[in-house]
């Protein structure tokens, strides 16, 4: 074959190969998403794993008041029905895509049909005077709590998750049963799981979480975000702390699964999983725990990685895949 030849046959099978891969997204498009509402969220990004998709998605959000990410993953059983919903938070600094790019959660959630939806961590881009002065407060650091602050009136992440991701999840994507969900998270992710699972039981059928903040009322870094995002009401403070929310729960039975690295150096100062379990036994109520010290192991997405299979599958059961 000649040089000119060869190099026309290349563009031809080039121009080819974008126009089936075009037409393999908009069929995917077409048969996940809601084409009536899709204008309310723009794609960012997409890539197939364990033959489901990672999507990245932007919106404009009316809750922090500005443009939000969020990523989910698709598992494949999309194709033939609704699929639950598992929820994952995110911890300081970390932004949608982190869960996503590092835990290798798809593989278990694509075999037991359950999409993952990771939401940022924060409001971003308001460029409010000090909001990326530290890595844990402002910027990558919402802690899940609805600010009282007048100067931090966007960071409404409690509202985020439990109110407009939802609706929105409902009204752009109708394989997704957000009817049916459950919740989980890692370290300030963690706090917020657990502390939204604790005020909304009905909402979730399951909780759990990888070295959560437990007693932020009673850590450095809870106390810090608490009197930034809330003031000085340290009754204010409980209703986003789980040690003190859990002792007046009043949901449905069920069991939460925490994982500990016993090499986590903010295990004892900053996460306090111990003050949790004795608030579950003092309440000697509908919750009960259980808190796993895993041996060797940090605070780093190797830990999670190594043990998320396990709360898929906590989950799983939950939602009676």
């Amino acid at each position: 074959m000649s040089g000119g030849i060869a190099q026309s046959f290349l563009r031809r099978s080039k121009v080819l190969m974008r126009q089936t891969c075009n037409r393999g997204i908009a069929h995917h498009k077409k048969a996940f998403y809601s084409t009536k509402a899709m204008e309310e969220v723009t794609e960012i990004s997409q890539s197939k794993m364990f033959g489901g998709f990672n999507r990245r998605f932007r919106h404009q959000s009316s809750s922090c008041g500005c443009p939000m990410n969020f990523t989910i993953f698709f598992p494949p059983q999309l194709d033939s029905k609704k699929v639950p919903v598992l929820y994952w938070l995110s911890g300081l600094t970390c932004t949608d895509e982190n869960f996503i790019q590092k835990s290798g959660a798809q593989r278990v959630a694509a075999i037991e049909g359950v999409a993952l939806v990771a939401p940022d961590t924060s409001p971003r881009g308001l460029h409010i005077e000090g909001e990326s002065e530290s890595w844990d407060f402002g910027v990558g650091a919402g802690f899940y709590v609805n600010a009282t602050a007048e100067k931090w009136k966007n960071w409404r992440m409690y509202e985020y998750v439990t109110e407009e991701l939802p609706k929105l999840l409902t009204s752009n994507f109708p394989q997704l049963d957000t009817s049916t969900s459950s919740i989980f998270g890692h370290s300030m992710g963690g706090h917020g799981a657990l502390t939204i699972f604790l005020k909304n039981p009905l909402r979730y059928k399951s909780v759990s979480a990888f070295a959560p903040i437990c007693n932020p009322v009673s850590c450095p870094w809870g106390t810090k975000a608490f009197i930034g995002y809330l003031g000085e009401n340290r009754m204010l403070w409980e209703e986003y702390d789980a040690t003190a929310l859990v002792k007046r729960y009043k949901g449905p039975p069920t069991n939460i699964l925490i994982d500990q690295g016993d090499k986590d150096i903010y295990h004892s100062k900053q996460l306090l999983p111990e003050n949790f379990v004795e608030a579950v036994k003092e309440a000697n109520g509908p919750i009960s725990t259980t808190l796993r010290i895993q041996s060797g192991y940090d605070h780093s997405y190797f830990f999670i990685s190594s043990f998320i299979e396990d709360h898929v599958s906590h989950h799983v059961k939950a939602l009676s895949i």
